[in-house]
């Protein structure tokens, strides 16, 4: 059975509860207890929540645990010293150590990122490359691995790491299996974007959100501005105007950008050769995907291939 000290402190986002839930699915999934989680605080005790109610803790002082987790927060947490000397005491005698979002700041400040690949929530990955120069700061992924310290993008984020750390203990198709219980629509692997195309063009309408699901889901096609309209109910020339207003941009730079993600979440996935991921969302070409990525990403396809294979080396 693996010990998992669950480290939270004021004002700690309830959201991280739902990574302590991947444990407790693992559990289940496994058919015994894989693992024993330890709400854990400096001081022990009640915690107060981000909302404002108590969490009762025991104090993590004196205690070894197998894996150490870190909370986050909806701001940086304020490290206290105690804390801060306890997590540099357990490096050699925890197997792993793991952050939440904001929660990799707190590692940071022990010195615990030095010299290591690390990310954290993308509104606080700029602060932390400034504050903490020493550490090779990923701010566009969801989890980083490097050597027994993991870091998370947001918190939602954590559950994704906390699967990465169930399949890395208990193999992948248990780590499926978890996955499936708690209904996610998919298994997000560490090196996908934080930043979802989608969420940025915020339509508003729900004939325009129609339009891009269809878009979404249908990559490999031409798309033309007619069959966005269609699938809109709206006539083409509405279409456009209402596109161009609710998203600030044409239905064509907003399809690129659609085929561009998707591309590259395929070259990360590397399931896929690149005349493959070039057919299925649409380009029609290596030479068009490549211009497509240089408008969109600054990049080839080639420098995103080659990070995913230093990283694919890093984890053997």
């Amino acid at each position: 059975m693996r010990q998992v000290g669950f480290i939270i402190y004021p004002a700690f986002s309830t959201m991280n509860f739902a990574v302590t839930t991947v444990f407790e699915a693992a559990n289940e999934s496994f058919g015994s207890v894989a693992y024993e989680v330890a709400l854990v605080s400096e001081h022990g005790g009640p915690v107060a929540t981000s909302l404002g109610y108590e969490i009762q803790t025991s104090s993590f002082k004196r205690r070894k645990f197998d894996t150490l987790v870190i909370a986050g927060g909806m701001t940086p947490p304020a490290a206290t010293p105690g804390l801060l000397n306890y997590l540099r005491s357990a490096v050699p005698r925890t197997r792993r150590i793991a952050s939440i979002c904001t929660g990799a700041l707190v590692l940071a400040e022990a010195g615990l990122l030095d010299g290591r690949r690390a990310t954290t929530h993308w509104l606080y990955g700029g602060s932390m490359r400034r504050l903490y120069p020493k550490i090779q700061v990923e701010e566009d992924r969801l989890f980083t691995a490097d050597g027994p310290i993991w870091t998370s993008a947001g918190m939602s984020a954590g559950i994704d790491l906390a699967l990465a750390l169930v399949e890395n203990d208990l193999g992948a198709a248990l780590a499926r299996v978890v996955a499936k219980t708690l209904v996610l629509y998919h298994r997000r692997a560490g090196g996908q974007s934080q930043y979802s195309t989608l969420l940025d063009l915020d339509a508003k309408s729900d004939r325009i959100q129609t339009a891009l699901a269809y878009a979404k889901t249908h990559l490999s096609d031409r798309l033309s501005v007619g069959d966005l309209a269609n699938a809109a109910f709206l006539s083409p020339r509405q279409f456009s105007r209402l596109f161009t207003e609710e998203t600030g941009q044409s239905p064509a730079k907003a399809i690129d950008r659609l085929r561009v993600e998707s591309a590259r979440l395929m070259m990360e996935g590397g399931r896929f050769s690149t005349e493959e991921i070039a057919r299925k969302n649409g380009f029609g070409s290596r030479e068009r995907m490549r211009q497509a990525f240089l408008r969109g990403l600054g990049q080839p396809p080639q420098a995103i291939q080659r990070a995913v294979d230093q990283m694919s080396a890093r984890s053997i």
